[in-house]
């Protein structure tokens, strides 16, 4: 060892108080998980998700929260209601919110191109249910679907992905993740308006 190393070891031991360079890894696999609380993580997730977007649902965090983890339980929204106290239809309005939405929700009774195109022109929720000879109720619930797939594929399905991560919801983080995604792609692709010239 050199003069210069010496000195440098030196200042190392007066600064650390040991001569040795690493720590010891007292942490196991899955530090990560265990860092906060899941609860504590979907909450600030809620918080995020409110400051971003405009919800429907007139629930506070706490109840998003529960919402969220009695999905992810596979609760029906009468269950959760239940638990919580709330309408079916509060508890509907506050998953599209959160992007929470039901694969058999996908596949409801209108045709879902058609219907993700009056949405995306604005039209008033009347006369996308004279067009389809529905009733209004129906049209509405089916573009609040529309609506929530859209949105959450403009985020990536970032949000919808996290509460699957931090309430362990595997089925979802794999397949239906997949296809929602591809789905909502799709969508968001075919609402584009390409106007190119060569």
């Amino acid at each position: 060892m050199d003069e210069k190393t010496e000195e440098l070891r030196d200042i190392f031991v007066d600064t650390t108080g040991g001569d040795s360079v690493t720590e010891r890894q007292e942490e196991g696999h899955g530090s990560l998980a265990a860092e906060s609380d899941p609860s504590e993580r979907v909450t600030e997730l809620v918080e995020r998700m409110r400051e971003r977007y405009e919800f429907d649902a007139e629930l506070s965090t706490d109840e998003l929260r529960r919402v969220a983890r009695l999905f992810f339980e596979d609760a029906d929204d009468d269950a959760i209601a239940d638990e919580l106290g709330r309408s079916a239809e509060a508890v509907f309005d506050a998953r599209m919110d959160l992007h929470l939405v039901r694969e058999a929700e996908r596949e409801g009774p209108l045709d879902r191109s058609r219907l993700r195109s009056l949405h995306a022109e604005g039209v008033p929720m009347a006369e996308r249910a004279a067009e389809f000879d529905a009733d209004e109720a129906t049209v509405a619930r089916q573009s609040a679907v529309v609506a929530a797939d859209l949105e959450s594929t403009r985020a990536n399905d970032r949000f919808r992905d996290e509460f699957a991560e931090l309430l362990g919801e595997s089925d979802l983080k794999g397949g239906h993740t997949e296809e929602a995604r591809e789905d909502g792609l799709r969508e968001a692709a075919e609402d584009i308006e390409t106007n190119v010239s060569f």
